[in-house]
């Protein structure tokens, strides 16, 4: 037997005799009590004078009574804590285990004890739903880190190409120009993707706050869109614009501005070349409404579901640039600001996105804490 064993044991044989000598304890004096009760009242209604012999008999009588329910009551307590107490910390404990150990598939099977709401499948439940949570956050953990390795490994990858290239002693200046454009690009998303990682990560870990201001959102959604003019011109696409004048909101507009920068990125990244891309603004009682279409790809059903999920991506092939992680943040941001965002789309017709945030009322002036 090893010592753990022999300890255990030890420990269970003190329970046992603790629990005895409590409840011998009690039962004597209970028994006592009674006892003395009931000689003392037949002594005073019958006169009864009981005799040396008589009293020692029914003490000894009495004493292994006590003895007796106190072992019964020791054995029978025994036995209840064997099934409704140790059975199902036994097995909570091992699930403990499993879990501490890494395997966070482990789940425990409800004890269901005489009491349907019994305290220990409580625990259990909420266990359960723990191990449910951390499993959850270990495959997105993992999908996490196999996606930034993708995402990292692929311009490594140009990068280190182009860069063996340009070794070359017989380059001309148009194939050195080329590959230096080429390793630029590559850094270039290479620092975007880590730029995106950094802000969703103050973001999702609440290290960014708010500082809500009044502006006027029509004007912010213009200037945004201005500074993708070189890319739109570039591609011939259409810009198609339907702002109402004067509609404020009490947000932050630095964090606004992500997620309409994200949203004509993609909208222009996605739409073929003479395309369209349409932006509109309108108010619709207490909210602003901003929708930002385009003609491009367009998303299934399936990839609509998953779309604000931090690198999905629709097209696997990664064969439009991107990280998957744009989406997660303009998702992230308009919770933040108490808004709404959602897409409507169709394969091979385009994409629209619809942005619902609160609208300061005319004069209204919030003041920030």
């Amino acid at each position: 037997m090893s010592g753990g064993n022999r300890v255990r044991r030890r420990k269970r044989i003190l329970a046992a005799m603790r629990h005895y000598v409590i409840f011998f304890l009690l039962i004597a004096f209970v028994i006592t009590c009674c006892m003395l009760l009931f000689l003392y009242s037949m002594q005073r209604s019958m006169g009864i004078n009981y005799t040396e012999n008589s009293v020692r008999y029914a003490a000894i009588l009495t004493m292994g009574n006590v003895l007796l329910l106190s072992l019964l009551c020791t054995v029978i307590d025994a036995v209840r804590r064997r099934f409704m107490v140790e059975r199902p910390v036994r097995r909570i404990v091992v699930g403990a285990d499993k879990l501490m150990r890494g395997d966070l598939s482990t789940r425990i099977e409800p004890f269901h004890g005489i009491d349907s709401e019994s305290g220990f499948d409580i625990i259990i439940d909420y266990f359960n739903r723990m191990a449910k949570e951390l499993e959850g956050l270990e495959t997105l953990r993992t999908d996490f880190i196999a996606n930034v390795s993708h995402e990292l490994k692929t311009p490594l990858a140009v990068i280190q190409n182009y860069g063996t290239m340009l070794q070359s002693p017989d380059l001309t200046d148009v194939q050195r120009m080329e590959y230096a454009k080429a390793i630029t690009g590559q850094s270039r998303r290479l620092a975007n993707l880590i730029t995106n990682i950094l802000k969703l990560n103050r973001l999702e870990n609440q290290q960014i706050y708010p500082t809500a201001k009044r502006y006027n959102l029509g004007e912010q959604l213009a200037e945004c869109l201005l500074n993708f003019e070189s890319t739109w011109e570039k591609k011939e696409i259409e810009i198609e614009t339907d702002i109402e004048e004067e509609v404020f909101v009490e947000s932050d507009d630095e964090l606004l501005s992500l997620v309409w920068n994200n949203l004509f990125s993609n909208a222009l990244k996605f739409t073929e070349n003479g395309g369209t891309v349409s932006v509109s603004l309108k108010s619709e009682g207490t909210y602003a409404v901003v929708k930002v279409s385009d003609t491009g790809c367009g998303i299934s059903p399936e990839t609509g579901k998953h779309i604000f999920e931090k690198f999905y991506q629709g097209d696997t092939s990664h064969a439009t640039q991107g990280n998957g992680l744009g989406l997660a943040l303009v998702k992230r941001v308009v919770d933040i600001i108490g808004g709404d965002i959602s897409v409507e789309s169709e394969v091979g017709k385009g994409s629209a996105f619809t942005v619902k945030i609160r609208r300061a009322a005319d004069g209204e002036i919030k003041k920030n804490p």
